[in-house]
């Protein structure tokens, strides 16, 4: 890895602890954002030349700081201005003094964690971060006491508040009053540290009406009251993770699963999966004795390890039955294995634990027929259970199919015709059920019917193939 590499990595990992740190303290989303942009493009151009400090997250958070008592300061000479322009009054002049002269003090008197320098620093400044001869522009990046930090999973210093600054933008970001179309563009924003233009371009949005739904879900947090505040349980414990973790989760989710089977001309946008990956991944670091957050962060791992071999050299679909399983990624596997064990140890308890064991068993199966149907049939039973919704009815319509036969799995899947209606996947399982029971003329009607309900263009291809040979065959 190139020394650029590490940096650009290093930066992008601090970036969403360090805007939520600024976010936490000062409750201004659009604000804190431009100064950490701003930071970054300091350290971009300084690291290189002067070294990375010893604690890069607090000399981020300080020059974020900074940026943000010079743009409430130039606010407020803009707003004096223009009153002084305005009105010539002696007696409006001595009126009360502009609130934000009240912010700026509020912002120099405000201590963030790991921000106090060492004992032994020259000149330190408003923040308390310890500043040498000549060094106003350039925090020193001392831990308190001169001691270098130890680095935690998030790439922070280490302790409570390297952890939460990151967790609690990503947990605001999924904010249940949020849609979750508007919390997955924040999220991919905020946290993830993509550009509008590149969220817009996975979902195959104009820019334009991207940066429109990010910022209706920036206005949309400014008016709830106390958004960047989360409820403490009872007992004193921090419940308001528990509260809010089935929507992060849910949203890493769906942005995985949006770039695993994305619409469009490609089968998979790598993009978003692997961001939702990077993200499953700091959420564990962060979480690692949750079962749940074991169990997504598995279940991505398990089923992201087949990317390879889901599409041909045209980009065509392959579908599980029929890949070269030599293609799949055996390091992710053994990893994915690893952590849906762990995340059982507890029981199964989870929709993302038992979708993790079902990923599990399907990668553990040197060939198709090795398969473990019986038990996948039980899992999917555990989570119709769990989690019911027509789409793990129709996954189960498919593990019965093969247990106990085709006609089985043709007979739940008549029980979604109402609520699958129109689905592209319901016609496509139907074609494959009708298809394994000897009935071409149904499962040709079936595929048809999905190649035109399908907006995957690789998809729609595979499917219409699939009728063609059919019908050559009859």
């Amino acid at each position: 890895m190139t020394a650029d590499r590490t940096l650009e990595d290093l930066l992008r990992d601090l970036a969403p602890q360090v805007l939520g740190a600024l976010v936490r303290r000062y409750n201004d989303f659009d604000a804190a954002e431009d100064a950490v942009q701003e930071a970054l493009l300091s350290a971009a151009t300084q690291w290189p030349a002067d070294g990375i400090p010893d604690n890069p997250r607090a000399w981020l958070i300080s020059v974020g700081q900074r940026r943000l008592i010079d743009a409430i300061r130039a606010e407020s000479a803009r707003r004096n201005r223009e009153a002084a322009n305005a009105v010539r009054d002696p007696a409006w002049q001595q009126a009360a003094p502009d609130p934000a002269e009240a912010a700026i003090a509020a912002l120099a008197d405000a201590e963030l964690p790991g921000l106090a320098g060492p004992p032994d620093c020259a000149r330190p400044n408003a923040f308390g971060v310890g500043m040498g001869p000549g060094r106003a522009d350039r925090p020193s990046g001392d831990a308190p006491n001169g001691n270098r930090p130890v680095r935690d999973g998030l790439g922070g210093a280490s302790g409570a508040a390297g952890r939460d600054d990151t967790l609690t933008l990503l947990f605001l970001c999924c904010h249940p009053a949020l849609t979750p179309a508007s919390a997955i563009a924040l999220t991919l924003r905020a946290v993830g540290g993509l550009t509008t233009e590149e969220i817009a371009r996975a979902f195959l949005l104009p820019e334009r009406t991207m940066a429109q739904r990010i910022t209706r879900a920036k206005k949309r947090l400014a008016a709830e009251e106390r958004p960047f505040a989360m409820p403490v349980a009872a007992n004193g414990q921090r419940g308001e993770w528990n509260e809010r973790l089935d929507n992060v989760l849910r949203v890493l989710y769906l942005i995985y699963t949006e770039g695993h089977t994305s619409g469009g001309d490609r089968l998979h946008r790598a993009d978003l999966s692997t961001e939702a990956i990077r993200l499953a991944r700091a959420l564990f670091r962060a979480l690692p004795d949750n079962p749940e957050v074991t169990g997504l962060l598995a279940l991505l791992l398990l089923t992201d390890a087949r990317r390879a071999a889901r599409t041909g050299e045209r980009g065509e679909l392959i579908p599980l039955a029929e890949q070269d399983r030599s293609l799949w990624d055996r390091e992710m596997i053994i990893e994915g294995v690893r952590l849906a064990t762990a995340s059982v140890r507890s029981g199964l308890i989870g929709q993302y634990q038992i979708q993790a064991a079902i990923a599990a068993l399907h990668a553990q199966a040197l060939r198709p027929e090795d398969t473990d149907w019986p038990r996948i049939l039980l899992l999917y039973n555990a989570l119709e259970r769990q989690s019911p919704n027509p789409m793990v009815t129709l996954n189960r319509a498919v593990a019965l199919a093969m247990v106990h036969g085709p006609q089985a799995g043709l007979d739940l899947t008549d029980t979604l015709q109402d609520s699958l209606a129109g689905n592209h996947r319901l016609a496509a399982v139907r074609g494959h059920l009708y298809e394994m029971a000897g009935d071409p003329e149904e499962a040709i009607a079936a595929y048809a019917a999905a190649a035109r309900a399908t907006t995957s263009l690789p998809e729609r291809d595979y499917l219409t193939i699939r009728a063609a040979r059919l019908r050559r065959a009859t």
